[in-house]
């Protein structure tokens, strides 16, 4: 439900940013936006607290918002408040981000190992990842998960390339016990 939400509404922001041809603007306020709301949870709490009216709630959109964010997404944040779904804000906003992005032709790489890569790895992972894609740019996070033993998980958008050991070792714990049963 949470996916269709966040789909729903974040497709209707990517929509409405390139009707008024403000795409690039709009994906560098609401990257902002998002922080602010990340680094005042309490700004969240009060948002989501079933005791406060939403009239106040609205209110206080307007306080905060109007004149420091554009109309365009004052407006947005009202009709999330007044719709009551505050609380996929972020996601929607993350939807959004993902969407504009991939129509710039910019892909956001997670790159997951069990130690950090060097600088030859990373530049070595980079030179492979443009490559391999159609992107123009890709943006790279590096993640270390010690659990994966070796090898690297690389995730773009929904696509997964897992050459894990830890993966391995489980499909072949997997191929084991279906020769054992069978």
């Amino acid at each position: 439900m949470a996916k269709l939400v966040s789909k729903t509404y974040g497709e209707a922001l990517f929509e409405l940013a390139h009707e008024e041809n403000k795409a690039s603007e709009m994906l560098e306020e609401i990257q902002s936006v998002r922080e602010i709301l990340k680094s005042n949870p309490e700004f969240t709490k009060m948002m989501l607290h079933p005791g406060i009216s939403k009239q106040d709630k609205l209110r206080t959109v307007d306080e905060v918002f109007k004149g420091r964010a554009s109309d365009e997404l004052t407006g947005f944040i009202r009709i999330i408040v007044d719709k009551e779904r505050f609380r996929e804000i972020d996601h929607i906003f993350q939807y959004f981000i993902d969407k504009e992005k991939e129509s710039q032709g910019i892909g956001v790489a997670y790159i997951t190992t069990p130690k950090p890569l060097d600088l030859d790895g990373r530049s070595m992972v980079r030179d492979k990842l443009l490559e391999t894609t159609d992107y123009k740019t890709i943006e790279y996070n590096y993640i270390v998960d010690p659990e994966l033993i070796g090898g690297m998980v690389i995730r773009i958008g929904d696509r997964v390339v897992d050459s894990s050991i830890k993966s391995r070792l489980n499909d072949l714990t997997k191929e084991l016990l279906e020769l054992q049963l069978g």
